[in-house]
């Protein structure tokens, strides 16, 4: 791999241990992946931000980044941490897990990272422009960022991706290239495909095909003539939950996709695969359920003023927990979203969502409109779910 003088100094350690070990790490990468070069980096998504997944060993090891000097070089922003850092007792978030929570924010703040946490970035102004390289890794953005506004990003893992804000550089692979952005297989949908849970449950169908068959994992979906951004972030949650999928194209509807053609290689998704999917996200039955959330990916203030408008003058009689951004939230408490929705006992969640949090057990059965929640909920909180439209989920809140 070819190291600029600057690239070369980084990794000898002239600008300090913390850049040095950041250099180590992409150089790794870049060789185990075949890059030829390093290409700089405008903006920086880092995820592994919950106390519960990282644990005392990767704090540590933020603290040592952080005492060896670490300096974020671009402008980056965090996932989703464990708690929201304001709301956390009304949430049932422990003051020992809030003690460490903060511990693991401390260490990226002292870095220079901006601890504003959400999976959707792009909604507050980490937004990247078509063509611009970044270095993200939350899958449901990483997905956005490529597929929706044509920007460049591998999936970055928590270690890669701060090594990436430490330098303001990543290794020239993967998805930064324009050969590996070609569709591998044409997706052919033949079914209605309208709400949230439609594209959950598309992102579901497809994924599990690219999972089973050798398609690779680039697909270029035809028969979607429409989508809102909450669908398309929702879709793009799913697809990488279940199927990996970093980009797809939608002719029309993504920026890229004018630029090919449709693979001959084929599948398709008919009204009863999908209805399947759907199926498969529904293991409670409605006595079941016990917690409400809406907000995976994070919600827009679009979403969170049409909860506003649903249980206006209302009272829920579920844990109904509404996950955002900090910033955000910040608007839909200017608007008077957040004063409705809390008279009406819902709870916001920000900073936070059910995927992170420290949650597991605590419930039975999950309604929400979100096929990724779904995923985790079972895989890793144990929970039962119910896959509702948008508004459905609010009205469960309510019974």
């Amino acid at each position: 791999m070819q190291l600029t003088s600057h690239e070369q100094a980084l990794l000898n350690g002239d600008h300090g241990p913390a850049a040095q070990k950041a250099m180590q790490i992409l150089a790794t990468l870049g060789r185990i992946y075949g890059a030829d070069r390093m290409i700089p980096v405008n903006s920086v998504q880092i995820s592994g931000v919950s106390y519960a997944n990282l644990g005392e060993a990767g704090l540590d090891w933020l603290a040592e980044m952080a005492a060896g000097g670490g300096r974020a070089q671009v402008f980056t922003t965090l996932n989703p941490a464990g708690m929201d850092i304001e709301n956390y007792r009304n949430l049932g978030i422990s003051e020992e897990f809030a003690v460490n929570q903060r511990r693991v924010l401390e260490a990226f703040e002292s870095m220079g990272v901006v601890t504003t946490c959400s999976c959707t970035p792009y909604l507050f102004g980490n937004l990247p422009h078509f063509g611009e390289h970044i270095a993200w890794a939350e899958s449901s953005a990483v997905c956005f960022a490529n597929a929706v506004l044509g920007a460049r990003t591998n999936r970055e893992g928590g270690p890669s991706a701060l090594a990436a804000a430490l330098t303001g550089i990543t290794p020239a692979y993967g998805y930064h290239l324009d050969g590996n952005r070609h569709p591998t297989v044409q997706v052919v949908v033949e079914a209605e495909i309208q709400s949230n849970p439609d594209f959950g449950a598309l992102g579901k169908a497809i994924g599990d095909r690219l999972q089973a068959e050798p398609l690779g994992k680039v697909p270029f979906i035809t028969g979607i003539d429409e989508a809102t951004l909450e669908n398309l972030k929702s879709f793009c949650a799913s697809i990488a939950t279940f199927g990996g999928v970093a980009l797809f194209h939608i002719p029309g509807l993504t920026p890229e996709a004018g630029q090919f053609s449709a693979p001959q290689t084929q599948i398709r998704i008919s009204q009863a695969v999908l209805d399947q999917a759907r199926q498969e996200l529904n293991t409670a039955a409605p006595d079941e359920i016990d917690f409400v959330s809406l907000g995976c990916p994070h919600l827009s203030l679009r979403e969170i003023q049409r909860i506003a408008e649903l249980l206006k003058g209302q009272q829920v009689k579920k844990e109904f927990w509404i996950t955002t951004s900090r910033p955000v939230k910040g608007m839909a408490d200017q608007m008077g979203y957040t004063a409705i929705i809390e008279a009406a006992g819902a709870k916001f969640a920000t900073d936070t969502c059910c995927v992170v949090a420290p949650i597991k057990g605590r419930f039975t059965g999950l309604a929400t409109d979100s096929a990724k929640a779904c995923y985790y909920a079972e895989g890793k909180n144990r929970f039962k779910t119910r896959l509702l439209d948008f508004d459905d989920v609010i009205r469960e809140a309510l019974q």
